[in-house]
């Protein structure tokens, strides 16, 4: 028996699960890490518990499915995106922490840019919006701070990386400083359409080339993790970001196909094939993935609270133990009290792009309880899936309204939402048998390379179905809701 490891390296914690030849799961291993708050708006982590947490994990699902490390053929990588690191490039150590995607510290630069007239450049060559979202301001932020950070970029004695480029370099003992095409296409540092650094955007932000990872496809040779980590070397063959590999582990590899995924946010991504579509809804257009030197285009778009908002009344409201107890709340909900909510505790993502507005709550009465507050969460996020859904239509430009869309994430497992979410987007909503979809893609990639896995068509054929929800409500109930939804939230954003 062979073996391929995922590495899922996430926001709050680090999971390696080793999957076996059939791509089934064996065994899987997960460990927390602190959040690192210095002040308002930022967010950071330690670069030795991301790089801990991966090799605690890894050796330890290796000990527990009793295997040896030369049993595994090759490593796949999957990783919070857009996080941003800098580290010495003799000693390994990095320069300052590492600098979260959700991190807001850079606001009034991206705004500078955008009152220089750069946007459309940076739409053009790098598909994204000009946001402290992405690596590139978090970088330049980093040389412009840390004393003689810039000096010594210069000198080439400093590397910059994403999370999978840091955790490439400690796995292989610095023999390796690379990325692949859809983590680089995060850093709004690559162009996209030329498929190379963008020299015209690193000087704008003071960045030396010599700090930049060179950019393989996402199943390339990553070289081989140190012999002393596992007992053996094991080559790193496959590395994606983590809504990139769970669009690769839903087998979205036509172009119409969508995949959203359900986690403390949500993520859809429309596969758009060889063409990079250029959005007019505020939607960014990235690499869903590049194999063999072929990069193949996605819209994207997020949603910040997703999952959230079952936390919001589990954690904030208490009117929950459990996640699951909102599904039996939201069933029992009285037709007659349409409650909204609008969930905007950290603003609204795509299409709206508005991080100052804030939550609201619509439709109260007197008789408005747990049972309807539990129900308009559920709902929120079928109306903020059917907003990003909609931009992509307008987009793409393409008849996939009736396009099926795949889900996977923890929310996903809810039959209530899931049906609702067909009902308002009025469009089957398939749920596979893996949700573990972001490290099987990952896998896939790795196995594939190593001549484990099939090729692409024959993975996309054992795609595994476990429920199809297929919308039932009136279209004109339809239209009434998610007009009552639209006027919610102009008027939050109007507050």
């Amino acid at each position: 028996m062979k073996y391929v490891l995922s590495i899922d390296q996430g926001t709050t914690s680090t999971r390696a699960i080793l999957f076996d030849d059939a791509l089934e799961v064996v065994r899987s291993s997960q460990e927390e890490f602190p959040q690192i708050f210095p002040q308002s708006g930022w967010v950071e982590h330690d670069p030795n518990d991301l790089w801990g947490t991966t090799a605690g994990t890894c050796r330890e699902v290796i000990e527990r499915a009793g295997i040896k490390a030369t049993d595994i053929v090759s490593i796949g990588i999957t990783n919070q995106r857009e996080t941003t690191l800098v580290w010495d490039k003799e000693t390994g150590q990095p320069i300052y922490n590492a600098i979260v995607w959700q991190d807001r510290r850079t606001s009034d630069f991206c705004k500078q840019l955008r009152d220089a007239g750069h946007s459309e450049m940076f739409s053009d060559r790098t598909g994204l919006l000009i946001d402290p979202y992405f690596s590139g301001t978090k970088l330049k932020w980093i040389l412009d701070k840390v004393d003689g950070a810039r000096e010594r970029a210069k000198r080439g004695e400093l590397l910059f990386g994403t999370v999978d480029t840091y955790l490439i370099w400690k796995l292989t003992g610095g023999e390796v400083h690379a990325t692949d095409a859809t983590n680089a296409a995060r850093t709004m540092l690559y162009d996209i359409r030329k498929g190379r650094w963008s020299q015209t955007i690193c000087d704008l932000f003071d960045i030396p080339m010599e700090l930049l990872p060179e950019v393989k496809d996402s199943a390339d040779d990553f070289g081989s993790s140190r012999a002393d980590l596992f007992g053996h070397r094991i080559p790193v063959m496959g590395v994606a970001g983590d809504q990139q590999a769970a669009t690769i582990g839903q087998a979205c590899f036509e172009p119409g196909m969508m995949k959203s995924t359900y986690g403390t946010g949500c993520f859809a991504l429309l596969n758009t094939g060889e063409n990079p579509v250029r959005s007019n809804n505020r939607l960014l257009t990235t690499i869903a993935y590049q194999l063999d030197g072929k990069p193949t285009y996605a819209l994207e778009g997020s949603i910040f609270i997703a999952g959230a908002v079952v936390q919001w009344l589990r954690d904030g409201l208490k009117i929950i133990r459990e996640a699951s107890e909102t599904q039996s709340l939201a069933e029992q909900a009285d037709d007659t009290q349409p409650v909204i909510l609008v969930p905007a505790f950290t603003g609204l993502g795509a299409p709206y792009w508005n991080p100052d507005c804030r939550g609201a709550v619509f439709g109260l009465s007197r008789n408005s309880g747990p049972n309807e507050l539990a129900r308009a969460a559920l709902e929120s996020v079928g109306y903020q899936t059917r907003d990003l859904l909609d931009a992509m239509h307008a987009d793409w430009g393409s008849d996939t309204g009736n396009s099926v869309l795949r889900v996977d994430g923890g929310m996903s497992a809810s039959n209530w939402a899931m049906q609702f979410l067909s009902d308002i987007i009025g469009a089957p909503v398939d749920r596979p048998k893996v949700l573990e979809t972001t490290a099987l893609g990952a896998a896939w990639l790795a196995g594939m390379r190593a001549g484990l896995y099939p090729s692409q068509a024959k993975f996309a054929e054992q795609w595994a179905l476990d429920t199809t929800f297929v919308p039932n409500m009136q279209p004109a109930l339809r239209d009434r809701k998610y007009g009552d939804w639209k006027r919610a939230v102009s008027a939050t954003l109007m507050y």
